[in-house]
């Protein structure tokens, strides 16, 4: 029982010391933020969160025969046809909100980390991470494995998905149940970004989401596959420079 009160106590200590630091950090201009701040804003922050799926089926070795033969197990047919992994599995999907001005100030402060913009691209770069959605929500979901082979299923997956087959799987919803479908859906590009889903801003002439909000929640299904990802965000926390960022 100590254990864990100590474990409780330690975890609220580090929470609020982390929550006054991150708010330092959004108060500082974008284009002064380390690399470590603006990656901390893409991978865990209000406005971005992972989910980590893991598949142990075939964690364990056992050996690779045609299923076509007697004494075969349940997973020597997936074995037989991609080989077997032996290690567990996991493929990594990071939602973020892309309209919302700190996701998109992070990842041009990477950029121009990386490699410093000609000033003639600079207003460019800035006017792209400063102007304020006003007409759509988007969110983008990039993905990594550590297997190849399942990495590509789902690069498949994300590629070949359109609005059509998307339209009733994949949505925003609010605590009241009520829920805002996908409207469009752009495929990954070169920009590395991630897949974007885009759903109306002001559906029937006012926010889908304001202050009132306690959380949202972005459900997306791929039909066809296993693929299902489901974040929830705290809506009280996305706010940025004193306004309500998503």
């Amino acid at each position: 029982m100590k254990t864990s009160t100590f474990s409780l106590i330690t975890a609220l200590i580090i929470g609020g010391i982390m929550a006054p630091a991150m708010a330092q950090k959004l108060d500082q201009p974008w284009t002064e933020w380390s690399k470590k701040d603006a990656q901390k804003i893409l991978d865990d922050s209000p406005w971005s969160q992972t989910q980590t799926d893991t598949d142990t089926s075939q964690m364990f070795y056992s050996p690779t025969q045609d299923p076509s033969r007697m004494g075969t197990t349940s997973n020597d047919s997936s074995r037989l046809n991609q080989g077997a992994t032996n290690q567990a599995v996991n493929v990594k999907y990071t939602v973020r909100f892309f309209s919302a001005r700190p996701v998109r100030e992070a990842l041009i402060r990477l950029m121009m980390i990386a490699q410093p913009p000609p000033p003639e691209l600079l207003s460019r770069y800035k006017n792209f991470a400063e102007t304020k959605a006003d007409q759509s929500i988007i969110i983008t979901v990039i993905y990594s494995s550590n297997d190849q082979r399942y990495g590509n299923q789902v690069m498949q997956a994300f590629n070949s998905a359109v609005i059509g087959t998307l339209k009733n799987n994949v949505y925003l919803e609010r605590p009241d149940g009520k829920r805002q479908f996908i409207e469009e859906y752009a495929t990954p590009g070169k920009d590395g970004f991630g897949a974007r889903f885009i759903f109306l801003r002001n559906p029937e002439d006012k926010p889908f989401i304001d202050a009132n909000t306690r959380e949202v929640r972005f459900h997306a299904e791929f039909p066809g596959t296993s693929i299902k990802i489901d974040r929830r965000f705290k809506v009280a926390d996305m706010k940025y420079q004193e306004q309500l960022e998503y």
